[in-house]
């Protein structure tokens, strides 16, 4: 399927804003931690399978003082700090947020990464019609972020295994992806969502 370009006029206030590499690096990070499972967990020296008996006499031995075999000391006792699950998001300011999207697609707009293209959709899901969607774009070799209007299966499903390419509908736009891409096409229709959406 052949890909129709667009030429329109991009939103100066959205495409065309100041680059703050530090404002992008925070929200990345962000992004970054909310996503972490934060599922990582050891067992302290009261949770290994050991015995709570005193291993040998407090003194007399003429070896070194111990409890129980579970202290942190021996090979497969508990283990002393530990990590145990914890939540790693944190919470970044709306505007903050909305200032570094505006930057990640001024970045690729003043590059000329971004093509907007007609609206489209596949009767069924086709990964060749995909390929050949992004050959008639000839960015068959880039790293690519399709942006869509609304979720839509078979579009989602015919990129699905392409690997360089991540398609998202407009409302998912995040600084990550852009960044990420070395192209970002969008849908006529998802690039007027967008506008509406941080032009507020």
């Amino acid at each position: 399927m052949e890909a129709k370009k667009v030429d329109v006029q991009l939103n100066e206030a959205i495409f065309n804003v100041p680059i703050k590499k530090h404002v992008l690096w925070e929200v990345v990070k962000w992004q970054l931690a909310k996503r972490r499972a934060g599922t990582h967990s050891t067992k302290t020296r009261g949770e290994v399978a050991y015995s709570g008996r005193k291993i040998l006499p407090q003194k007399g031995t003429g070896n070194a003082r111990h409890g129980d075999r579970g202290a942190p000391i021996f090979v497969g006792g508990g283990v002393a700090h530990g990590p145990k699950p914890r939540d790693y998001s944190y919470n970044i300011n709306k505007k903050v947020r909305r200032k570094a999207l505006k930057m990640a697609l001024s970045d690729r707009a003043k590059e000329g990464n971004i093509i907007v293209v007609e609206d489209f959709t596949f009767e069924q899901p086709k990964t060749k019609q995909a390929v050949e969607f992004l050959k008639s774009l000839g960015i068959e070799n880039d790293k690519v972020l399709l942006v869509i209007a609304d979720k839509d299966v078979n579009v989602q499903k015919s990129f699905r295994n392409l690997p360089k390419v991540v398609v998202i509908p407009a409302e998912g736009l995040n600084v990550y992806d852009i960044l990420w891409a070395n192209k970002v096409v969008i849908t006529k229709n998802a690039l007027q969502k967008i506008e509406e959406r941080l032009a507020k």
